[in-house]
């Protein structure tokens, strides 16, 4: 039997349209994959790792922090010590990123080929 996609017309409640909007942005997969592959990270580690700005990187962890996937540990030290990881939710997130990544790894000269021969024609 084939996976059957439930589509709903309404964003707020299809739940993939709903979720798959958190990760169309250009940082959360990042985040994502970088925290799975350090376990703990804090902020200014997870900044300079991904070359994102501090505001992005702001954001994007508050995204995820908001969705569950990801939590933040502050410290009452001066400075401030903030640390991040990625939850049980998070980390069951993982696989299928790591699925997709090797799916567009396999699949990605034969999209720029189609890319570039549907940009001539």
């Amino acid at each position: 039997m084939k996976n059957k996609l439930k589509l709903i017309h309404d964003p707020e409640h299809c739940p993939i349209q709903n979720i798959l909007d958190r990760f169309g942005d250009k940082w959360s997969l990042l985040v994502i994959m970088t925290l799975s592959n350090n376990k703990v990270m804090r902020f200014n580690e997870l900044h300079k790792s991904i070359g994102v700005s501090q505001k992005m990187l702001t954001v994007t962890l508050r995204t995820l922090e908001a969705d569950g996937l990801a939590s933040r540990k502050m410290y009452a030290e001066i400075p401030p010590k903030v640390e991040y990881r990625l939850t049980k939710l998070g980390k069951s997130l993982v696989p299928h990123i790591a699925d997709l990544s090797k799916w567009a790894e396999e699949n990605q000269s034969v999209i720029l080929k189609s890319r570039a021969k549907f940009n001539k024609g």
